[in-house]
């Protein structure tokens, strides 16, 4: 079944998650987080593409970003995934596949400044509704620039978040409100089985048929011929 295209449409920003392959969390080692770091200044400078949000969990990654061209989406995420891939697996002593096979990705317009303020607090809460921590100051998400105005050199303020006040200070103080309030849901990880509801009906027949344990009727067996 051919994969639904993306839609890219000029002046849309982009909430893209990719997650490591099988769930496993192979971004807990700091080095490979400095890593991923200095991969996405890379990007930065060769597609020339804005970074509004960004959060490094364990396991997936999430950013809000905005490309120079709708069509460089694509071109951004096979450059970050391919160069991360090959690192990590250097770095962790593994091979294959390090990312899964699609990272997901959701476009509104730029100017839904509602929408932008939501998904920027939904990715700035992610390690609390996680567990990992109480608030939502975290060393590898750039909430600290929203809140403290820092510059951490990698991403940038939406103007979503400029629209919040007058000043900066008053946008930093709206927007640390706005995400307070908010109260994520703590997260599950969702197993899903394609065979849960018929692997239990086939052991069921097995079962009911099975004669003593590990061990099959022979075809000679007492009744078994006439």
């Amino acid at each position: 079944m051919p994969r639904k295209p993306r839609e890219l449409k000029p002046g849309y920003c982009y909430h893209v998650t990719i997650r490591c392959n099988n769930r496993e969390f192979k971004l807990l080692r700091h080095e490979c987080r400095e890593v991923f770091i200095y991969v996405l200044n890379q990007a930065i400078a060769k597609y020339q593409f804005k970074l509004y949000a960004l959060c490094i969990m364990s396991n997936h990654v999430h950013y809000l970003i905005e490309p120079k061209q709708p069509e460089d989406l694509p071109k951004i995420m096979h450059y970050i995934n391919w160069y991360t891939a090959m690192c990590f697996n250097r770095m962790l002593n593994r091979s294959g596949h390090f990312w899964e096979k699609r990272y997901f990705s959701g476009g509104f317009p730029k100017d839904d400044y509602q929408r932008a303020l939501n998904t920027m607090r939904y990715i700035h809460a992610n390690p609390k509704a996680a567990g990992v921590q109480q608030g939502f100051f975290y060393d590898f998400s750039n909430y600290g620039i929203h809140e403290r105005l820092g510059d951490d050199g990698l991403t940038e303020w939406h103007p979503a978040f400029l629209s919040l006040g007058e000043s900066l200070d008053e946008c930093a103080r709206k927007y640390k409100g706005f995400c307070h309030k908010y109260k994520p849901k703590p997260k599950s990880e969702k197993k899903y089985h394609w065979g849960k509801k018929l692997l239990p009906k086939v052991l069921k027949i097995r079962d009911k048929k099975k004669r003593s344990p590990g061990q099959t009727k022979l075809p000679w067996a007492v009744g078994s011929v006439s």
